[in-house]
């Protein structure tokens, strides 16, 4: 019987050995995060290239302006400047198993837009370049209320190519909103968003 036992913790101390020094690949969640955290602090500018000539008619003549200004293990702050405008924050906060995406509005003096706090997240590993973000049902809900019963089905996508560009999506029958933004050129970071000053 103690031979047995020798013979078992032998074999797990020669697995434990052989695989001391051993590497595995990381996740495409791990990929896309790591990306998208070495651009920290900095901002690029955008442009629109898929969009509804109605529904976006307010966003085609400014300067779109995202700033990856706030970053940590478990929450990158991505705020989008239209023009003037400063209310819009993108928030992604890693979690067991995913990846949310929030979109944080506020009104110029700070305080939160009835329509906040939307968004979705991941339900699959995506790829290291692109995470997809279903509706959840907290904003589906919060639609319902605010008598937008189209975006129910929304889906939001990034997409990240290191040294090309970053990409911001929106996606649901009838609707494709789609910015890109120029990773190859670092602009000066835009003021603070608003309520983030």
């Amino acid at each position: 019987m103690p031979s047995k036992l020798s013979s078992i913790f032998f074999a797990i101390f020669l697995f434990f050995a052989a695989n001391a020094g051993a590497t595995y690949p990381e996740s495409p969640q791990d990929d896309f995060w790591q990306a998208l955290s070495k651009l920290c602090g900095k901002a690029f500018a955008g442009q629109l290239v898929s969009y509804d000539e109605t529904i976006d008619a307010g966003w085609l003549p400014e300067r779109l302006v995202m700033h990856v200004r706030q970053c940590s293990e478990r929450e990158i702050q991505i705020p989008l400047h239209v023009g003037e405008n400063r209310s819009r924050t993108w928030v992604l906060t890693r979690f067991d198993g995913g990846i949310r995406l929030k979109h944080d509005h506020r009104h110029d003096n700070g305080k939160e837009e009835a329509m906040s706090w939307y968004g979705g997240h991941t339900t699959d590993p995506g790829r290291s370049w692109r995470q997809v973000f279903p509706v959840d049902d907290y904003s589906r809900l919060l639609f319902l209320n605010g008598g937008l019963e189209g975006s129910v089905t929304n889906i939001w996508y990034m997409d990240i190519r290191p040294g090309e560009h970053f990409a911001y999506g929106l996606t649901r029958l009838g609707r494709h909103l789609r910015v890109e933004f120029n990773l190859i050129e670092v602009i000066d970071p835009p003021p603070a968003p608003w309520g983030h000053e």
